[in-house]
């Protein structure tokens, strides 16, 4: 398998971007306000983003909910070159479950978490082409635990389906990562301990024991 610079693949289209002189429209698919708060000032200087959120995995309900307002709160307080606007997806968690059966006990990074990355892209796939979007992406690749190979081969694939570019990326690169936790302390963030769903939530607290 070769591996790719989705970096440099990035960088290459914003300079295209910067020299058009014109911002094009991108569906930013966001996991948690942390994780989008770098992608949000990286991305904001060349793209007119709207958040979109979606993340039936998310368990309890009431941190399900917990991150929208953080979302929210960092949207109303963050400061953008191009606006940023909000649309939220269904908190459809009997579709995760449903996609979940049967690999409950696999291990954070194995096929479930595969299967639950390609739940939440093809959905933001499917938005960006009903909203006629230039581009989408995720804000997944940030974190050091996930592996942008594979979020950019799903995302390629869902962007193929239905017909909309998937901005390549790895945002982890650049203290990508290092800088979302500089702007959650900047704006007073919630950070929470686990990725989201149940399992990675069980695992987290055992592991507290």
């Amino acid at each position: 398998m070769i591996n790719i610079n989705y970096q440099k693949e990035l960088e290459k289209l914003l300079d295209e971007i910067e020299r058009s002189a014109e911002a094009p429209s991108l569906l930013l698919h966001s996991c948690c306000a942390p994780c989008s708060s770098y992608v949000l000032e990286y991305l904001s200087k060349y793209f007119r983003i709207t958040i979109f959120y979606y993340n039936p995995n998310i368990y309890p309900e009431n941190e399900y909910w917990k991150r929208i307002d953080e979302q929210k709160k960092l949207l109303g307080e963050m400061e953008f070159t191009h606006p940023v606007s909000f649309l939220a997806g269904d908190y459809e968690k009997e579709r995760f479950y449903e996609m979940a059966a049967g690999m409950e006990d696999l291990k954070e990074g194995g096929a479930r978490c595969m299967k639950c990355y390609e739940m939440r892209l093809l959905e933001a796939a499917k938005k960006a082409a009903e909203g006629g979007f230039d581009y989408f992406t995720t804000t997944l690749s940030i974190s050091p635990m996930k592996n942008a190979q594979k979020l950019n081969e799903i995302g390629q694939s869902a962007g193929r389906k239905y017909g909309v570019k998937y901005l390549a990326s790895d945002f982890k690169k650049k203290n990508g990562y290092k800088r979302s936790i500089e702007l959650s302390k900047e704006y007073g963030l919630y950070r929470q301990d686990y990725c989201g769903c149940e399992f990675s939530f069980v695992r987290r607290r055992r592991e507290e024991l």
